[in-house]
């Protein structure tokens, strides 16, 4: 069986680990499915399934039946615009929506459906666009969004969340109104207080037992949830957190009404008064609500990095129409696009200058400090602020495409996926609530048949276990680490694939860089220039630069930048004539200048002898040297070289003080290679290594025992970043391929090497802390809640510190994840 579709749904309706478990469990093992990975966190399942041999349809309808729903995103074609169109009242709004849009040419198919309000659009892209589609819809007076926009579903996803805290909230408040009288009422006289006679157990037991009754129903009401979710669940034979809260709520409130139908029939009624459970019922609900509401509100943190990125776009831009200025909506731009960005505004997607200079701060995307220059013809990229004068820009990347949203896609994709450590707390919670709802049972039988406890206190036991017990902590303790360390990790211009990397990452104990754009800067410098005193400076930097400056070579361009910055008039040469290879000659009003290597030289006859000692001194550096000579007579030389990014030598030395093996790998010769990492503080060098060789040094060191990163710039490396444990890719400023690498460094530095690994290890300690509360306040509390110290003579758990304790520990689990959010280096 081989996948051929690769989804990430939405799960509505899961309360607890049990809940994702079951859903992997049930749907992993349907036939024709790959994989089925549940988030609960995220609230999301990564799927891979073989569509000829099972539907997706098969697959929802499963999970339905488990009690919960999949959602998938609308899928969008090439020349299919799918819309929803607010504002229309009756069938004659859609019936002239698709009059007016399937007239229009180009248009093939308009369908409107009035029930969804959406629209789906088929169009020719050579003759129409989808500004005029939607150009003509609003013209209608109606309202239109493109269906499956992934800002807008965040953002209703994200008002949805908020709203749905609030109810909490509400309800809250409500439970904890009715609950304090409760409890005054039910355990008042324990603590001195007094009550009324009306209501007094010792001379109104009924009324006592009645009103304990009207208080505790409407608090079950406001927390119906717990059984209108778990009971079902118990039913299906899938029961989760909520049937657990639902069992001992319901036991202990069915005994209560008992006692009270038995006092008001006159059987023993001041002892039975003194019997009830109600204000267990009340608690215990009451503070679960609080420990879920608590949670939630906590969660909605885990995704302020996510949340950071999608508000760097702005809503709208200004579109240039001529010399019209038309202010539209991001959505609604296209590739080609010319497009007017004002000082302090943000770049409304990914394109290029084509008018102006400017400055732009890309530091919320890769972490730079300082804005970035750019000119004619240089990138920009949606969601960074043009901090300098206005420019104009060309829309290239738009929507989906663009940089940002590839960010954001990526980091999302990291959120919903699973560390290999989960999987020990996603066994154990599938089997965690029916294990514990026999062992409640169990506790309750033995108090009551072998323990000599009575029912009533028997039932205390039976509830306490029963709600002591919380999968939820298990269940989060990984995901929820993972979405605020990946988010965090985003925020500091890392990109991490997915979990597993993050995992793998912690065990890095060797890594490999490539030379060129990792350990170097990538582009060629001149760093050594010597002349004879027969001739200026200048004129030998003007002759040089002017030669090359029609020469594509990189060395060629190390010269001309250089003379450049020294303020040089860089002129077109009379005549040029390149030798791919070895070198450059041009002719200047009768001079004929040569600038080349030796072999170049000896091919002219031009002697090199001046130079010799200078030449031989930059090779031995690791330099290439190039010879110029004017009318046949060598006048200078020029030492051009990739030289060493300045952050390396101190992260070198900061990895091996972590006790990290650090080798490099390069095509370069032996001698340059041994000069850049004697300069970098590398010892282990491996030079002259084809592009098709790297994955095989690679997976020497592996064969050593070596946990390997090898870190490269995406491009010829790819073949050992796929063979290390993990591959690192390195970005210059933010023009990557994202799609390179477990690890993206957006920055381009190796800080951000150093970075990430600290902070996978954050991540991986912040697990292992969760985890280890997590199964040891389990571990721990449920012997307590059965009895255990009981039995030695000490207290026994009263079952409303049970709950607290429960819903307690939730909330520590995810307090604890987002402490990753304040890492720094």
């Amino acid at each position: 069986m081989t996948p051929d579709k690769h989804l990430s749904v939405d799960v509505k309706g899961m309360h607890c680990a049990s809940c994702s478990s079951r859903i992997e469990r049930v749907v992993g093992d349907m036939e024709g499915v790959g994989e089925a990975s549940v988030n609960l966190a995220a609230e999301t399942m990564k799927l891979e399934y073989d569509s000829s041999v099972v539907d997706y349809e098969d697959i929802a309808e499963k999970v339905k039946n488990l009690g919960f729903e999949l959602s998938r995103k609308a899928e969008k074609t090439s020349g299919e615009l799918q819309l929803e169109i607010g504002g229309m009242h009756c069938a004659s709004c859609s019936s002239r929506i698709e009059k007016v849009v399937g007239d229009m040419p180009g248009v093939t198919l308009a369908n409107i459906n009035l029930v969804s309000e959406e629209g789906r659009f088929v169009f020719d892209e050579e003759v129409c666009n989808p500004r005029d589609i939607k150009k003509a819809i609003t013209s209608l007076g109606f309202s239109v969004r493109d269906k499956g926009d992934r800002v807008q579903e965040y953002e209703e996803k994200e008002r949805e969340n908020k709203k749905n805290l609030e109810r909490m909230r509400h309800g809250l408040i409500l439970e904890f109104v009715l609950v304090i009288p409760l409890l005054i009422l039910s355990m008042g006289e324990m603590v001195g207080l007094s009550l009324p006679q009306a209501i007094a157990p010792h001379s109104s037991p009924l009324n006592y037992g009645v009103a304990q009754l009207l208080l505790t129903l409407p608090i079950m009401w406001l927390g119906r949830s717990f059984y209108l979710i778990g009971i079902p669940a118990l039913l299906r034979k899938s029961p989760n957190m909520d049937s657990l809260i639902a069992l001992g709520t319901g036991a202990a409130f069915i005994y209560s009404v008992w006692n009270v139908v038995e006092i008001a029939m006159g059987i023993d009624p001041m002892a039975r008064a003194m019997d009830l459970y109600f204000e267990t019922v009340g608690v215990l609900i009451a503070l679960v609500s609080l420990g879920k509401y608590m949670e939630s509100r906590s969660k909605l943190h885990t995704s302020d990095a996510i949340r950071q990125m999608m508000n760097l776009t702005p809503k709208t831009a200004v579109l240039l129409d001529g010399d019209e200025q038309v202010v539209v909506q991001v959505s609604e731009i296209e590739a080609g696009d010319i497009l007017l960005v004002k000082p302090g505004g943000s770049i409304p997607t990914d394109g290029k200058v084509v008018k102006g200079e400017t400055t732009v701060d890309q530091s919320l995307m890769t972490g730079e400090s300082m804005p970035v220059f750019k000119t004619l013809d240089d990138k920009v990229f949606g969601g960074t602020v043009n901090t300098g004068n206005t420019i104009r820009m060309v829309a290239e990347q738009t929507g989906d495409n663009t940089l940002l949203a590839g960010i954001i896609r990526m980091v999302r994709e990291a959120q919903g996926s699973k560390a290999p450590i989960a999987r020990i707390a996603d066994k154990v919670s599938y089997y965690f609530v029916p294990v514990v709802i026999v062992i409640s049972l169990l506790t309750g039988v033995s108090w009551y048949f072998l323990g000599d406890a009575g029912f009533s206190q028997s039932l205390r036991f039976f509830i306490a276990v029963m709600v002591i017990a919380c999968p939820c902590a298990m269940g989060l303790a990984t995901p929820i680490s993972i979405m605020v360390g990946t988010g965090r990790a985003a925020q500091l211009g890392i990109l991490v694939k997915n979990g597993e990397t993050l995992e793998k990452m912690e065990k890095v104990n060797s890594i490999i860089f490539d030379k060129t754009g990792t350990i170097t800067s990538g582009r060629p410098e001149l760093v050594n220039f010597e002349y004879s005193p027969r001739f200026s400076s200048e004129t030998i930097l003007q002759y040089a630069a002017s030669a090359e400056r029609s020469s594509e070579h990189p060395l060629a361009e190390a010269i001309v930048v250089y003379a450049k910055n020294k303020k040089i008039t860089v002129t077109e040469p009379d005549e040029f004539t390149p030798y791919p290879g070895k070198g450059i000659t041009a002719e200047f009003a009768g001079e004929r200048i040569r600038v080349g290597n030796r072999e170049f030289c000896e091919k002219f006859s031009i002697s090199t002898e001046e130079f010799e000692e200078k030449a031989a001194e930059y090779s031995d550096e690791g330099k290439t040297v190039l010879f110029m000579a004017i009318n046949e007579t060598c006048c200078a030389i020029f030492a051009i070289a990739d030289t060493i990014k300045p952050e390396v030598p101190d992260a070198i030395a900061a990895l091996k003080k972590k006790g990290i093996e650090v080798a490099m790998m390069t095509g370069d010769n032996e001698k340059t290679a041994q000069a850049i990492a004697a300069k970098a503080g590398i010892a282990t060098v491996f030079a002259e290594v084809l592009p098709d060789k790297k994955a095989e040094t690679t997976r020497d060191f592996q064969s050593r025992g070596f946990c390997v990163a090898m870190v490269g710039d995406g491009v010829n490396d790819a073949p050992a970043l796929a063979q290390a444990d993990v591959g690192i890719a390195m970005g210059t400023g933010i023009d990557i391929a994202i799609e390179s690498g477990d690890v993206v460094l957006m920055k381009g530095n190796l800080d951000g090497v150093l970075m990430a690994l600290q902070l996978s290890r954050e991540v991986m300690k912040n697990i292992r802390q969760n985890l280890f509360w997590a199964f040891g306040y389990n571990v721990l509390g449920i012997p307590v809640a059965a009895g255990l110290l009981y039995v030695f003579g000490g207290p026994a758990l009263n079952p409303m510190f049970a709950g607290a304790a429960m819903a307690l520990s939730s909330v520590s689990v995810v307090t604890n994840a987002l402490r990753l959010r304040l890492f720094q280096k």
